[in-house]
């Protein structure tokens, strides 16, 4: 975007929200010089304040730490909480480092433009100047366009306090990248199966497994913390575990059988599975008659699917699919094919999921004990405000093509942003909050190409990540170390509730999401949705609407409910009526047949790379959340950059050494901005290469994170859409090396 009127402006290039950080003539940061420093080692003192992490999304309820000299030094698990069982992961640990991060931002920054061919800047601002200046544009957007063309792209519990602004304002026009780029398909395909979303976190009974099957699911990796010990306490219960992944990952390295399948296949396999169970009569009997509807369709329906039929789509032996199958129908129904969570791949993506819920259905997992329990969340009643405005049109008209879709497609809201994209209704502005979208939304130049359209945009964030650079206002917000939000109310075995609340004041000029929302609803004569001096008077009229309050909450952190909705589990012959319009497990969905969609699922063959190009494939790092933790002080100590796996076997070929440093180039032209070094390893197949996603930032002011490892987000250009809801593959891109850095521009 070099000619682009929203030019990307470096906050750390300007003065404004930089701060310098002295280090001595070796190069040896403060915090190291401090190890030599005389240490007084008399007993502390620390009060403890309860939280919930923010660092990722399983929202694990902790204690605060503060010392006498009013320093974060620590945060601890909260015993109580079902969520973490009293231990956090690294990320959790890590989120001291979030809260310490010297190059948060610190105040409010105000674009101003350049003159006589000057390049914009950011100028140092009040609070008053931005929020004046941010209800001024929303008015504004209003009165020329109506609200619904201004857009809230949100994610993290601050998008709550935006999202009840947006909707008092007159704005349904809504999206998160957690949907479209991430669970969507998922809960498309569980939901047309069992008529039931996954949800968050999913309910699988993991800790009473006998045998669970991960398709590209990498728990141990992703550090989902309940899973994760659950997993690891089944496998000292000799848990028979199935992985099926192109890439040797960490939970494959504990499974009884790793299938390193040729990527873009699985339906294949998942298929041939159900071609196994069926015909070697391996499902339960008494379920499938009791629960589903359209068996005898599906039976013939896999028919021809035989695992030598996979094979040659697949890689995988016969003789495996079928050894796999029969653990599988021996240990039904305490087996789990697990959902996953990442699942946006190749564009079939809902059906992908939707095979996997009936593959589940078949083994008569789904309410039993040791398949997937049945959850329950406590509801929390809103705090008292006037209905909100019935909006003319927002995220459901901009995703109207994809009748599934459940929530808002932030890529919708992108095209609508763009005047040669968009349909009948366009979007003029975006609110974004605790979502770096370039690094977070695949094909970054249509992102570019609609914030360059765009009439205003606001970030508020804790970080100069690099959407900030976009901005006309940055909003600084302070940590969740350092305010009150929501109530979290978590779906489970049983319910269960934690507080979340200040251990100190705000560091900087910085400031809580639900104080920025009151303000800027104020200032738009919105002040009746707002009626509360301090979000602390909200949360404790919500806690004793259901037997608790502030008080107590601010003594244990967690508090605990009993299930009214029944049982766990349900016994077979019981009556049980699922969500779906038959009231059982539609194995035969007519719901899809009449909206042109398969009924059951079909494998589809998907492009593969040319010569000399390799799938990417990306995931996670167990102590990294997507992009935004990169820059952690304490995490990245941990990790500093990613590196490319490539197989012995491709190594050879171009000549490739370990930590040798290359550029990535795509199918498209598109070249890594850094360079990322070489992992050569058995791990991964050779028609594939891998890296955890989350790196390669390019805003010079994360100064531990700018330019380590390459950006994933960068070199996927090539997005299948999903036609059911409206979700982003994005595995269907392919890279190349370049070995000379000569020969890439700078």
């Amino acid at each position: 975007m070099s000619t682009s009127r929203r030019q990307f402006i470096k906050v750390s290039a300007l003065g404004a929200g930089g701060v310098a950080v002295a280090t001595s003539a070796y190069g040896f940061s403060d915090g190291f010089m401090s190890l030599f420093e005389e240490r007084d080692n008399s007993p502390k003192k620390f009060k403890r304040t309860p939280t919930y992490c923010e660092v990722c999304f399983w929202k694990c309820a902790a204690w605060t730490h503060v010392d006498e000299q009013g320093s974060v030094v620590k945060l601890i698990g909260n015993d109580d909480d079902p969520q973490c069982n009293g231990r956090l992961c690294p990320r959790g640990t890590g989120g001291v480092g979030m809260y310490n991060d010297t190059d948060r931002l610190k105040t409010p920054l105000i674009r101003v433009a350049g003159v006589d061919g000057q390049l914009d800047t950011f100028r140092k601002a009040t609070w008053e100047e931005a929020l004046d200046l941010v209800a001024f544009k929303m008015n504004e957007i209003k009165e020329k366009y109506g609200p619904e063309s201004f857009s809230l792209l949100k994610h993290g519990s601050s998008g709550s306090h935006f999202e009840h602004l947006f909707k008092a304002y007159g704005s349904d026009t809504i999206g998160e990248p957690a949907y479209a780029q991430c669970r969507g398909p998922r809960e498309t395909g569980f939901s047309t199966t069992f008529g039931n979303w996954v949800g968050s976190p999913e309910p699988t009974d993991i800790r009473d497994t006998k045998c669970m099957v991960m398709i590209g699911s990498h728990i141990g990796e992703n550090m989902h913390n309940t899973q994760v010990q659950e997993l690891a306490d089944s496998i000292d219960n000799d848990v028979t575990l199935i992985t099926v992944d192109p890439r040797a990952s960490t939970v494959a390295s504990k499974s009884k059988y790793w299938l390193p399948i040729k990527p873009a296949t699985d339906m294949a396999l998942l298929l041939a599975w159900m071609n196994v169970i069926i015909y070697e009569e391996l499902y339960d009997k008494a379920y499938i008659e009791k629960y589903t509807l359209g068996f005898e369709e599906l039976k013939e329906h896999v028919r021809g699917f035989t695992p030598e039929w996979a094979y040659g789509i697949t890689t995988i032996e016969p003789e495996i699919i079928r050894k796999t199958a029969r653990e599988m129908g021996q240990a039904a129904p305490a087996v789990i094919i697990h959902p996953g969570r990442h699942v946006t791949w190749y564009g079939d993506d809902s059906q992908r999921e939707r095979a996997m819920a009936m593959l589940n259905g078949l083994l008569g997992s789904w309410g039993k004990r040791g398949g997937f329990y049945l959850k329950e969340k406590l509801k929390i009643p809103k705090f008292p405000h006037p209905p909100y405005p019935h909006p003319k049109w927002g995220w459901e008209e901009l995703g109207e093509k994809f009748p599934l879709a459940q929530m808002g497609l932030t890529n919708e809201i992108i095209n609508a942003s763009i005047p040669d994209r968009a349909g009948e209704h366009e979007v003029k502005a975006w609110f974004i909050s605790g979502t770096n979208l370039i690094n977070t939304i695949p094909d970054t130049y249509l992102t570019e190409q609609a914030l360059d359209s765009l009439e205003f945009v606001v970030v508020c964030d804790t970080m100069p990540m690099e959407i900030t650079g976009y901005a006309d206002v940055i909003l600084p917000e302070c940590t969740y170390l350092e305010r009150y939000d929501t109530i979290r109310s978590m779906t489970g075995r049983e319910p269960s509730i934690a507080l979340r609340m200040p251990a100190v004041k705000p560091k900087y000029d910085s400031k809580p999401s639900w104080w920025m929302a009151k303000q800027i609803g104020e200032r738009l004569g919105l002040g009746a949705y707002f009626d509360y001096n301090d979000f602390a008077d909200v949360l404790d009229w919500q806690l004793q609407q259901v037997g608790s309050s502030l008080e107590e909450m601010q003594r244990i952190g967690v508090k605990k409910y009993p299930r009214t909705s029944g049982p766990l589990y349900f016994e077979n012959g019981e009556d049980f009526e699922f969500g779906t319009s038959s009231g059982k497990i539609e194995l035969y969905s007519a719901e899809l047949e009449e909206l042109g969609f398969d009924p059951m699922p079909k494998f589809t063959a998907h492009p593969e790379p040319e010569d000399g190009f390799y799938r990417l494939i990306y995931g996670r790092a167990p102590m990294h959340t997507f992009s935004r933790t990169s820059n952690n002080p304490n995490l990245s100590d941990l990790k500093d950059e990613n590196k490319v796996w490539v197989n012995p076997r491709v190594a050879k070929l171009w000549d490739l050494k370990n930590d040798q440093e290359v550029f990535l180039e795509n199918q498209d032209g598109v070249v890594s901005q850094f360079p990322i070094k070489v992992r050569i390893t058995e791990r991964i197949r050779w028609d594939s290469v891998y890296m955890v996603h989350g790196f390669g930032h390019n805003n010079k002011n994360l100064t531990r994170a700018h330019g380590r490892g390459a950006s994933d987000t960068r070199l996927i250009t090539n997005v299948m859409m999903d036609p059911q809801m409206g979700g982003t593959g994005m595995r269907g891109n392919f890279v190349t090396f370049i070995t000379d850095k000569n020969l890439v521009e700078s």
